[in-house]
């Protein structure tokens, strides 16, 4: 039965909603390579806003080598090394007997370090195999590994809906723009992609070796396959007789034009896995927002505003009063970015890395129809 309350708009995130989380990808290559949980994150968080990163997904550089020189410079920060090392880690410590760590978000960015916070099997679902042979393989890196967190820990114990740091715009580690760049460039063979460790007098340890180029893409491949239980509800929410727009508000980066997976080879597919992701968000949404295409990205007020213009004007074209802000329900992996949703007067649903059914289960309830199979249900509730 219709829920009369329900919203006119679902509005998804894709990465880490509709398809797979590239965090999983960052997680990965970490335990692969042997580098400390969460400094990956916490490097491209600290070069926000205006890191290499950021300006890719507002579209401000392309993806050639200078991007991958200036994304390998961000991610072997002294300063944001330092900073990791002396505030991040010591404080994520004190959270640990301050606060219950299966409130503060997804594993990959707020990795609780008490061994009963570690996702069940049931919560894991579909990616539970893959993801108990990655830690199986090799058992030294599943275990915690001076695993860091964000600075300002007292602060996100407060605030349950913090998320994955490569999206934040956090001005608790962001020093000005002029301080980080009195660093000055790194050397040609810095810049290679697999740095040389400084050399340090405060007695921490050589930041680690990251080939940038190597570990964008394993970022990118992680988020090519869809979430096992979000795609199939968006497929079965797609395929209502009378349902609510279909939206998708994104931070997306422009791939090279003679890259396989550039919108320029043709509409994604399944079958010829062409384009960034296997479908195209644009035919495949009522509405689609890349922020890469309008120069800006979540969390900044702007593009949920963008969004809403454009939904307003889609639905008015349909014969629609418009859409106005409360009409709109927010998935999104992140919790920086469901708080500005919050903030633009959007209802929200929080998506966790492998606990997606959970959302679906939510939606469920805001929508009043059924958007799992009877095996799925079966397996979750």
């Amino acid at each position: 039965m219709a829920n009369p309350t329900a919203p006119k708009v679902v509005l998804f995130d894709i990465g880490g909603v509709v398809v797979l989380s590239p965090f999983q990808g960052i997680l990965d290559f970490e335990r692969k390579n042997g580098i400390p949980t969460d400094w990956i994150n916490f490097a491209i968080r600290y070069s926000s806003p205006n890191g290499h990163w950021q300006r890719l997904e507002r579209g401000e550089i392309k993806m050639d080598a200078q991007f991958f020189d200036g994304f390998a410079a961000d991610i072997h920060s002294e300063k944001a090394w330092r900073e990791f090392n002396n505030s991040f880690r010591n404080e994520k410590k004190k959270l640990k007997d301050t606060a219950n760590p299966t409130q503060l978000g997804d594993h990959v960015s707020l990795k609780a370090e008490a061994a009963e916070s570690t996702p069940t099997d049931q919560d894991r679902g579909a990616q539970s195999s893959r993801l108990s042979s990655s830690r199986s393989s090799n058992p030294k890196l599943s275990e915690a590994q001076g695993d860091g967190q964000r600075p300002s820990l007292s602060k996100l114990a407060k605030d349950t809906t913090i998320g994955d740091p490569v999206s934040l715009e956090s001005e608790e580690v962001v020093e000005s723009d002029k301080a980080r760049n009195s660093q000055g460039p790194l050397s040609g063979k810095q810049r290679s992609g697999t740095p040389q460790s400084s050399s340090n007098h405060s007695g921490l340890p050589p930041i680690p070796k990251l080939d940038a180029e190597k570990l964008f893409w394993a970022m990118m491949s992680a988020s090519r396959e869809p979430d096992p239980y979000v795609f199939p509800a968006l497929e079965r929410l797609q395929k209502q007789r009378s349902r609510p727009i279909l939206g998708a508000l994104s931070n997306t980066v422009i791939f090279p034009k003679d890259h396989p997976w550039s919108k320029a080879k043709g509409p994604s597919s399944p079958k010829s896995g062409s384009g960034a992701f296997f479908f195209d968000p644009a035919t495949f949404f009522d509405v689609y927002v890349a922020s890469a295409e309008v120069g800006m990205r979540k969390p900044s007020k702007e593009i949920y505003e963008l969004t809403l213009r454009r939904l307003s004007d889609y639905d008015k074209q349909k014969g629609g009063p418009g859409i106005k802000p409360e009409d709109v329900v927010f998935l999104d992996d992140i919790g920086e970015n469901l708080k500005t949703a919050k903030e633009v007067g959007m209802r929200t649903i929080r998506v966790q890395l492998e606990k997606t059914w959970r959302a679906v289960k939510e939606l469920e309830g805001m929508l009043g129809i059924e958007l799992m199979d009877d095996k799925t249900r079966r397996a979750k509730l």
